[in-house]
């Protein structure tokens, strides 16, 4: 196996290759959410801007339209955390990450619930859950009739932990509004995928993300000991170096394009797993915007790039039937970048508020 050292923009690129963000594909939203293994989906809208981005001609619509088909779904997979995926992958992926969500259980959160059996309790949840998709506030008021001395919010937490839930529509529906509400993953797209495998995960990770470190996945995914899982999957693989030293691996076919490769500058929206899936992140975000884009109580701000890497937020509002969007750099724009971004923004003021009454962008 060779090992050959990439530099910083040689990782970069590579990340915009894989993420679909070095040129706008004319590929399906489904398959275009397959090859991302998923999106990060913490609030609604994200993905549709995400999708937005990286596809050629991508309608809103398609969107919607695949969330009330149940082609695609919103399910906590990775990190613990709320995940737009396709059905097929919704099924596949739920079993590997249940790790994550029993290692809550295991928290300091759950020491109340110590030496009491949950088991009737996520049985009761399940039954009520399956009846019909309920918010966490219906299911608090159901489960502390029949546990009225203990913690009901403790109690759904640890249902959440316990349970594959899928938040359904019209939540995570373009334009529309209302409660989160969950029912089964069984209930609403079937059984779980009969052989789910840890080594197409992570070989499917590296298509989406490499050339990347063991760290990498780990960090991706919130699983541990995934050293074992590349070991065994070890002759599909090129290895490299980056210019710590740290050993990378990558599928041998995938895209790594010239590092001089010219980078449109493209909108990232709040989430995006193209700042959350690397233990490194110097290949898209210096550490010093990063602390301004990650804030201290989760949320990871929409970021917009330049040159292939961040160089500020940004922020969509609408009011009153006007729709804006202000761009707020970090340092200077420079004048080509200025123009490019301006168009881009009124590109997607339209395409996301085609019926605004006016489209302004703000820098």
């Amino acid at each position: 196996m060779t090992t050959d050292v990439l530099g910083r923009r040689a990782l970069n690129r590579a990340l915009l290759a894989r993420q679909l963000l070095l040129d706008r594909h004319p590929m399906p939203a489904l398959d275009a959410i397959e090859h991302l293994v998923g999106m990060q989906s913490q609030a609604p809208n994200p993905p549709y801007v995400g999708l937005w981005s990286r596809l050629e001609g991508f309608d809103f619509g398609e969107l919607s339209a695949l969330m009330t088909d149940r082609r695609a779904a919103r399910i906590v997979l990775m990190r613990g955390t709320l995940h737009l995926v396709s059905a097929r992958d919704a099924r596949a992926l739920r079993p590997l990450t249940q790790v994550v969500l029993d290692n809550y259980l295991k928290s300091p959160r759950a020491v109340p619930l110590r030496g009491f059996d949950l088991a009737p309790v996520v049985a009761r949840a399940r039954t009520l859950l399956e009846e019909a998709p309920r918010s966490d506030k219906e299911l608090r008021a159901l489960l502390a009739e029949r546990w009225p001395d203990l913690d009901a919010d403790l109690l759904v937490w640890a249902v959440r932990c316990s349970l594959p839930l899928v938040q359904v529509p019209p939540r995570g529906v373009w334009g529309a509004s209302g409660l989160a509400r969950h029912t089964t993953l069984e209930s609403w797209l079937g059984e779980p995928h009969p052989e789910p495998s840890l080594d197409e995960m992570v070989l499917r990770y590296l298509g989406a993300f490499g050339p990347a470190s063991v760290q990498d996945v780990q960090h991706w995914s919130g699983l541990t000991r995934l050293g074992e899982v590349v070991e065994r999957v070890l002759p599909k693989l090129r290895a490299f170096r980056d210019e710590s030293g740290r050993v990378l691996y990558d599928l041998p076919e995938a895209p790594r394009p010239d590092p001089g490769t010219p980078a449109p500058v493209r909108f990232v929206p709040e989430f995006d797993n193209l700042l959350l899936s690397h233990a490194d992140r110097a290949r898209v975000i210096s550490e010093e915007h990063r602390k301004r884009v990650f804030t201290v109580n989760g949320i990871i701000r929409a970021t917009f790039l330049v040159d292939g890497f961040v160089h500020g937020m940004w922020k969509m509002e609408r009011k009153r039937g006007a729709a804006t969007l202000r761009l707020m750099p970090f340092s200077p724009v420079p004048e080509p970048a200025q123009a490019a971004l301006a168009e881009e923004a009124g590109r997607l003021l339209a395409a996301a508020h085609p019926d605004a009454a006016t489209h302004t962008v703000e820098l």
